[in-house]
């Protein structure tokens, strides 16, 4: 009998805790046809649990710290698959392909990517080691986004948005999506970006496979709110 993937095995194992109910909904998971049972809301959370903690991990993994279980990125920010797998297993975690396509496909942010042949994977962007994601110079639109906490505004406003130990300033091409990211940080408060003025004034803009403006710097003079 194959051994069942993380995800598979909270199923089962907080299915197990539940009393069953009359009424049963299908839900198509990437590793086997699972059914919920109404009101089964704690295996949805644990499910999502074990999702959001692999992602995590594997951020950490693809954007900081590929030490971390000796793994090795090319210069593009690539690792192979199965290496990652492999390692990752090594060090105390249960992880298969499954697993890491779902992770893949279900973050919110899209912050991975598969290469076309399947064979390697990356972090779209979010990096503070050295990797050239080779991306290509794009016309930003007029206004971009960026979120932030409410404590960080004069501080800003005074001196600007810095990459720090990022390779770029993130920003968003919506509102909405910048607020979700200041709300990570404390009560958040969305800046706008005069972008279209910053590149007609010869600063450079880059957009990652996920759609996430990047540039180098914000200088005060560009930022409102």
């Amino acid at each position: 009998m194959p051994t069942p993937t993380l995800v598979e095995e909270l199923v089962v194992v907080q299915a197990a805790s539940l009393q069953p109910a009359v009424q049963t909904t299908a839900v198509q998971t990437t590793t086997a046809q699972t059914t919920i049972i109404t009101g089964w809301q704690p295996v949805l959370r644990a499910m999502d649990k074990a999702l959001v903690k692999a992602s995590k991990f594997l951020s950490l993994l693809l954007r900081h710290q590929p030490d971390t279980v000796g793994l090795i990125l090319d210069d593009q920010g690539w690792v192979d698959v199965d290496e990652l797998l492999e390692k990752v297993n090594a060090a105390g975690r249960r992880w298969d392909l499954e697993l890491l396509q779902q992770v893949v496909a279900t973050n919110d942010k899209r912050r991975f990517r598969f290469s076309d042949d399947g064979k390697r994977i990356r972090a779209n962007q979010g990096h503070s080691v050295d990797v050239d994601l080779q991306l290509e110079p794009a016309e930003p639109p007029e206004l971009l986004f960026h979120g932030t906490a409410q404590r960080n505004l004069q501080s800003i406003l005074r001196a600007g948005l810095d990459k720090r130990r990022r390779k770029h300033v993130h920003l968003s091409s919506d509102r909405m999506t910048a607020h979700k990211v200041g709300s990570r940080h404390g009560s958040p408060i969305v800046l706008a970006i005069a972008s279209a003025r910053m590149y007609a004034d010869g600063l450079i803009f880059f957009l990652s496979d996920n759609q996430v403006w990047l540039t180098d710097s914000v200088p005060p003079e560009y930022i409102s709110y």
